[in-house]
């Protein structure tokens, strides 16, 4: 990590008035829940989904674990690839929206479907810092947002330090990708613990680390004992198949996350501003949120369905604790603003047409000091 300081060196943005973007698409979003009787949360197409996910991550465990996917290793290793499938569902349908608040109106429910992710090998504490406090706030600026922070492998911004090796990472970049889940499930939330701890944040979400350890541990041993030594008990494979399905479970996952998210914000449309010297930002939250975010397939039914919205990412960063279910209604009320207020709305039309800017995005940080 680049910050590895005693406190947050925050910015400040610039303030927002009465008349500008994101008061006027604010209004028109609640007026469009008012006058249509909706509620912001999740409805029944979300909760049919959300069945959904948490199926395809357990149900074909079920099979494995019960050994009846012995007698054929290719099934046996596709049931591990839907398992992968399954927790990017989840990572993206599920916990998502509950970590945020914008599941449901009951905290109880958010609190227990968003600890689903410590189920999977996350922990919810770590996540909920990194992404909801510092990713969401302090978009694209370096130094804060740790999404672009991958170390010395990979250089996701233009003012981080550029090593030689860069200049093929557009080429190496989607093999880590398939890496994400396995740091995560083995050593990064101690990491970050650690790291969180030293920058007082973990205080000012009232708890220790001590504490924080404790049960970061014990969720990590439930983990490893269901995914790993169950399997290897009674799935009827030797204990390298077991660890190779594994393996696959977190490629699929580890890929499909890192680009979903990638795919929002490290890209040729987005900016990397920087704070003035004494730690002004000159756009407000909201126009900053625009300039440094773009959508992906946007018509794409499947895809917004499968990863939870995240494909109209601007409208998840200013309303975060909407749930993404709604993003498809709302799109238009935020690009119509975008545009009144002269506001760059950023999107590519497919995934496909995203993931090349990104792949282009990463050669230019590559070889571009």
């Amino acid at each position: 990590m680049s910050a590895q300081v005693s406190k947050l060196n925050i910015v400040r943005f610039a303030p927002k008035n009465g008349e500008g973007f994101y008061d006027t698409v604010k209004k028109n979003i609640d007026k469009y829940f008012s006058e249509n009787n909706i509620s912001p949360y999740s409805n029944t197409k979300m909760r049919l989904k959300t069945a959904a996910m948490i199926a395809m991550f357990y149900v074909p465990y079920i099979f494995i674990v019960s050994g009846l996917a012995s007698s054929n290793a290719f099934i046996f290793f596709a049931l591990w690839f839907l398992m992968g499938l399954g927790m990017t569902g989840i990572g993206c349908s599920v916990m998502h929206d509950s970590n945020h608040g914008a599941y449901s109106d009951k905290k109880l429910i958010n609190k227990l479907l968003g600890g689903i992710v410590n189920i999977v090998g996350g922990y919810d504490v770590t996540w909920r810092i990194q992404h909801n406090i510092l990713h969401h706030t302090y978009t694209n600026i370096e130094g804060l947002d740790e999404d672009i922070d991958a170390g010395i492998l990979l250089r996701f911004s233009p003012h981080s330090k550029r090593y030689k090796m860069h200049r093929f990472q557009h080429i190496y970049a989607w093999f880590l990708y398939c890496l994400l889940t396995v740091q995560w499930v083995t050593y990064k939330d101690y990491k970050l613990l650690f790291h969180y701890n030293k920058l007082g944040l973990l205080r000012k979400e009232k708890t220790t680390l001590g504490r924080e350890l404790v049960k970061l541990s014990l969720y990590k041993v439930l983990y490893f004992g269901y995914i790993l030594v169950l399997p290897i008990m009674f799935s009827g494979m030797s204990a390298g198949m077991v660890v190779a399905g594994f393996f696959i479970l977190h490629a699929v996952a580890g890929f499909a996350l890192s680009t979903i998210f990638q795919l929002a914000h490290v890209m040729e449309e987005a900016e990397y501003p920087s704070p003035s010297e004494d730690r002004k930002m000159d756009n407000n939250w909201a126009v900053h949120q625009l300039l440094n975010t773009v959508n992906f397939s946007p018509k794409s039914k499947i895809m917004s369905w499968f990863i939870g919205g995240l494909n109209r990412q601007i409208e998840h960063h200013l309303f975060p604790h909407i749930c993404h279910i709604h993003y498809e209604k709302i799109a238009p009320i935020v690009k119509d603003a975008a545009k009144v207020h002269g506001i760059p709305y950023q999107e590519q039309r497919t995934f496909i047409t995203a993931l090349i800017s990104h792949g282009k995005i990463l050669r230019t940080l590559g070889t571009a000091s």
